[in-house]
């Protein structure tokens, strides 16, 4: 939601540029980036590669859904809360609406939280893979980090955490019924493991 606001204010300055979208994001984002005109670009969740991949294109501004943002358009480029602060109350001072006002035209989505399903390192890599053979040739995949399916209603996220031994599972959906059609499917996918919504 925060993205959303500080896109508002950049991509009016930066028409037509790449915009990063981390693989965990909403959709509201995408839409939000697109209908300012901005390209979204899916990339792998962890600072680290985010801001080497904004260097790399030359990106503005991106964030992850776990709150790091990084400006470089008028900062340089790494993640500092202190900074994001004082833009979020630039935006605020710019205003008399409030912040809830502020977003309260951005879609309604329902969505999991981050959720983490232990798997043993050295299987991590293989079970995403069976996720993606599970679902291709059925729906649209983004496969920057892991598999982002695309459902008529909405998507589920399976990925390799960058730090333990886990899978990453994250879904989201226009209804409380598309979620839950995507939970089950999601879960299918991953049995003999138990994914825990």
């Amino acid at each position: 939601m925060l993205m959303i606001l500080f896109w508002r204010e950049i991509l009016p300055k930066h028409p037509g540029t790449a915009a990063i979208v981390e693989v965990k994001c909403s959709d509201a984002l995408v839409d939000e980036i697109k209908k300012l005109g901005g390209n979204p670009l899916f990339y792998k969740t962890g600072h680290s590669l985010i801001k080497a991949k904004m260097r790399e294109i030359g990106a503005v501004f991106t964030g992850e859904m776990s709150g790091h943002m990084f400006f470089a358009d008028e900062y340089f480029g790494f993640d500092d809360a202190f900074y994001a602060a004082a833009r979020l109350l630039r935006i605020l001072s710019q205003t008399d609406m409030p912040l809830s006002k502020l977003l309260s035209d951005v879609p309604q989505l329902y969505s999991t939280p981050e959720i983490r399903v232990h798997c043993p390192d050295e299987e991590k890599s293989s079970r995403v893979e069976e996720v993606k053979a599970h679902f291709r040739g059925k729906y649209p995949m983004i496969e920057v980090d892991g598999a982002r399916v695309i459902f008529p209603e909405g998507w589920g996220l399976v990925r390799s955490s960058n730090t333990g031994p886990e899978l990453i599972v994250r879904c989201e959906a226009k209804t409380p019924e598309g979620l839950e059609s995507i939970k089950h499917e999601i879960s299918g996918a991953l049995l003999p493991l138990k994914v825990n919504f």
